[in-house]
């Protein structure tokens, strides 16, 4: 029985249909980017960031996205908690670990009544919605008259299912950890619960 989930989901152009170390997409949607190959469709759930391959390729693609990548700073991250915060408690998620990183997103939630995927998208919608009230959407320059701004999140997200308690306490440890791979603190976040 699925008791929590672990997600990771990231900012716009964090991780593209075709980047070379594979990405869960049949197709690439946007004509710029198929020139750089055709969807790299892994089938296992194991992570491939580390996996040996053509940076310059990589770039390269991201040159051709219509926005240029986004990479949250120190204020947009602390946004994006407060949007979290703020959706969480009106929602009563459970949220028992929170990493929020320049290019993307840990996340271990508690099983509610919604969907992961409903629940995934009210989040990232409470963090877009904060960013533009507080005046820091990194994609706030692409505002058009009557038009919702870009989202600065990826559409989709990857998901695991947690069915123990020792695997949402090792999935929690290793969301606690994250930032420290990329030199940053551990990070502490006031809508975060302890689990158990």
């Amino acid at each position: 029985m699925i008791i929590a989930y672990h997600v990771i989901f990231g900012m716009y152009g964090f991780w593209l249909p075709n980047d070379p170390r594979g990405s869960w997409s049949d197709f690439v949607a946007s004509w710029n980017l198929f020139r750089y190959g055709h969807a790299t469709k892994v089938t296992n759930r194991r992570s491939h960031a580390w996996d040996h391959h053509d940076v310059a390729l990589r770039l390269k693609a991201k040159d051709a996205l219509k926005f240029a990548p986004v990479v949250l700073n120190g204020r947009q991250a602390l946004s994006v908690g407060r949007g979290f915060a703020r959706v969480a408690q009106s929602s009563g998620y459970a949220v028992h670990a929170c990493a929020i990183l320049p290019d993307h997103v840990h996340l271990v939630l508690g099983r509610h009544h919604y969907g992961i995927e409903q629940v995934m998208r009210r989040l990232k919608q409470s963090a877009g919605s904060m960013l533009r009230e507080e005046g820091l959407h990194p994609l706030a320059e692409f505002a058009r008259d009557g038009e919702a701004l870009p989202t600065p999140f990826a559409r989709r997200f990857w998901n695991c299912f947690i069915d123990s308690d020792e695997y949402a306490r090792s999935a929690i440890e290793y969301v606690q950890r994250n930032p420290e791979k990329e030199g940053k603190k551990r990070q502490r976040w006031s809508f975060v619960s302890q689990w158990g």
